[in-house]
């Protein structure tokens, strides 16, 4: 299903490499907010986004893009002014500092100078400014990278893997600036689940055909440590095993808390527990027999 202002349109495209399909031919739209895509590597998600980005043409079918048909000689250029995109692979501007790499990609998209000071400034790259690119931690490495394809204020962002190489603790950081790059913002991951809980939508690339990612509802009880922290008790024939009452079952020793087996079968012959109730106080524990010494008998003779 296309939205009626979807950034992306595509109207049975097919895209090809190699001889083999990357995608399939196939109608599908991307509307505004994050949409990410997800596939194992070799499937062919850097081609598509590539052909996403007009850096390739479609094999078959149309491809608009914010209401402009790429197809069209004429409409790329203006096409063009309204993405941004950062390829997985930048290696070729190591020897370029954070504000050079930053200045080229103004330059290239014909912005004024001061939006490079700005947007360095936006995405906390000051203090980096002068060092090169290939020297910088995996985190600073990508912000300058969102700096260069958000310079222009691009209607669309496409980003290949860019959370790629980045732990999780920088990741969280970085995923609300990501978000927040453009209306409409497309990225990659290798598989859904990195995508899931802050894309609106999860489109899969598997033997060149698209699909929507579904994810399956986790149920309640399987959340947190476990039912009991999920949903406050125990479910129905499933029972939480108890470390201190298993090491005191091996050590011969009462854990903390444990009723007396006696008291419990005391407990149980309660007519108060059977209906709901409470014992009034805690049940007077049966007096062991006493046991008799055995009695030596001497054998005659002995």
């Amino acid at each position: 299903m296309i939205a009626e202002h979807s950034a992306i349109v595509a109207r049975g495209m097919g895209v090809r490499r190699r001889g083999r399909w990357c995608l399939r031919p196939v109608t599908f739209g991307v509307s505004e907010g994050v949409a990410g895509l997800a596939g194992p590597p070799g499937v062919g998600k850097s081609t598509l986004l590539a052909t996403l980005a007009t850096l390739r043409r479609p094999h078959v079918g149309t491809l608009k893009i914010a209401g402009y048909d790429t197809g069209n000689n004429t409409e790329l250029r203006a096409v063009r002014a309204r993405i941004g995109y950062l390829p997985g692979d930048v290696s070729w501007a190591d020897n370029l500092t954070v504000g050079e790499f930053v200045s080229y990609a103004a330059y290239y998209k014909r912005v004024r100078p001061d939006a490079t000071r700005s947007v360095l400034k936006r995405l906390d790259l000051l203090e980096s400014e002068s060092t090169e690119l290939g020297l910088v931690p995996p985190d600073v490495r990508l912000r300058a990278g969102l700096a260069a394809t958000c310079v222009h204020e691009p209607e669309l962002v496409v980003l290949d893997e860019p959370l790629n190489g980045v732990d999780d603790a920088e990741a969280s950081e970085l995923v609300p600036l990501i978000a927040a790059l453009a209306p409409t913002v497309l990225v990659s991951a290798p598989t859904a689940h990195a995508l899931t809980g802050w894309c609106d939508r999860v489109l899969t690339l598997a033997r060149g055909r698209l699909t929507e990612f579904a994810p399956r509802p986790v149920p309640a009880w399987t959340a947190g440590r476990g039912p009991v922290a999920a949903m406050g008790t125990e479910p129905s024939g499933f029972a939480m095993p108890d470390p201190h009452r298993e090491r005191a079952a091996l050590s011969g020793e009462r854990a903390e808390g444990e009723v007396p087996r006696e008291d419990r079968e005391a407990m149980s012959r309660s007519p108060l527990l059977r209906f709901g109730g409470e014992p009034p106080g805690e049940p007077p524990r049966p007096q062991e027999p006493k046991i008799q010494p055995r009695r030596q008998t001497r054998l005659a003779g002995v």
